[in-house]
């Protein structure tokens, strides 16, 4: 493997994005690795300036990348956030954090770095989440963004087929980072602003996803970056790799009819018993 395989991933600095770069490095990647703040990976990966929520930022970063190399190996969009909460509760600053990290930033890094990779003769890997496929309750706001990254995922891997681009998927399931920990010390900033009244509406709600999410055992953020540099070795990607327990959620629930869906997600989480 050259060093002419380089491969551009967002979100670095977090669980996931760590781990994969640190793979892609082993595997002989030249890696650039966008993040927020400072970084340092060491020898072989090259930290760029990276905020997906700002188009700007990626317009720069792409620029920069451009002026070191001909073409990319792989654009890997994994950054995202997690927005928990009753969609009635969530504040509308918060929904446009989750759709600008998760949804309208991928849009951008495709934009600005496609023809590098087009140039590479690369492939678009997009990090997407279950609830991209199976709305959750009390996710509304990351089921809404992730469901549009999937869209945007599959309308991309139609244009981008003249030029044998491929677009892949990797949906990881439950997965033990600090994501999930920011979600929820976000959400409660967020219910500080919100009156008494209108969050006592939710209080059995609140108190029952928060039960069910303590009985899930996420997976190590490891087995996520093997699958991811495997969608970006594969001579032939497939369209969609899944990780962990999103397979059970993918292999059940999107085959089961909607009034059914509803009903075991609803038991699963505790909701069904909960009365106005």
């Amino acid at each position: 493997m050259t060093e002419s395989r380089a491969v551009l991933i967002t979100g670095a600095t977090g669980g996931i994005g760590t781990a994969t770069v640190g793979l892609l490095q082993r595997r002989g990647f030249t890696v650039y690795a966008g993040a927020r703040g400072r970084a340092d990976f060491g020898p072989g990966v090259r930290v760029v300036a990276l905020d997906v929520a700002d188009p700007e930022s990626v317009k720069a970063a792409a620029k920069q990348v451009a002026g070191q190399v001909d073409g990319l190996w792989a654009v890997i969009n994994n950054a995202g956030v997690i927005v928990q909460g009753p969609v009635e509760l969530v504040p509308v600053d918060e929904w446009r954090r989750q759709l600008e990290v998760n949804t309208l930033g991928p849009a951008s890094v495709v934009r600005e770095f496609l023809p590098l990779v087009r140039a590479g003769r690369g492939r678009i890997v997009n990090v997407s989440a279950p609830t991209g496929r199976i709305a959750m309750p009390l996710l509304g706001a990351l089921s809404a963004s992730k469901a549009a990254l999937e869209s945007l995922s599959n309308a991309l891997r139609l244009e981008l087929a003249p030029w044998n681009i491929p677009v892949v998927v990797v949906e990881p399931g439950s997965t033990e980072t600090a994501i999930f920990a920011k979600a929820g010390e976000a959400e409660r900033v967020a219910h500080g602003q919100i009156g008494a009244d209108r969050l006592a509406l939710y209080r059995g709600h609140l108190a029952a996803y928060e039960k069910a999410a303590a009985r899930f055992k996420p997976g190590p953020v490891e087995k996520v970056a093997e699958v991811i540099v495997r969608a970006v070795e594969a001579p032939r990607p497939k369209r969609r790799y899944t990780v962990g327990d999103a397979r059970t959620l993918g292999a059940v629930l999107t085959r089961l009819p909607a009034g059914l869906r509803d009903r075991v997600l609803s038991n699963a989480l505790g909701l069904s018993g909960i009365k106005p």
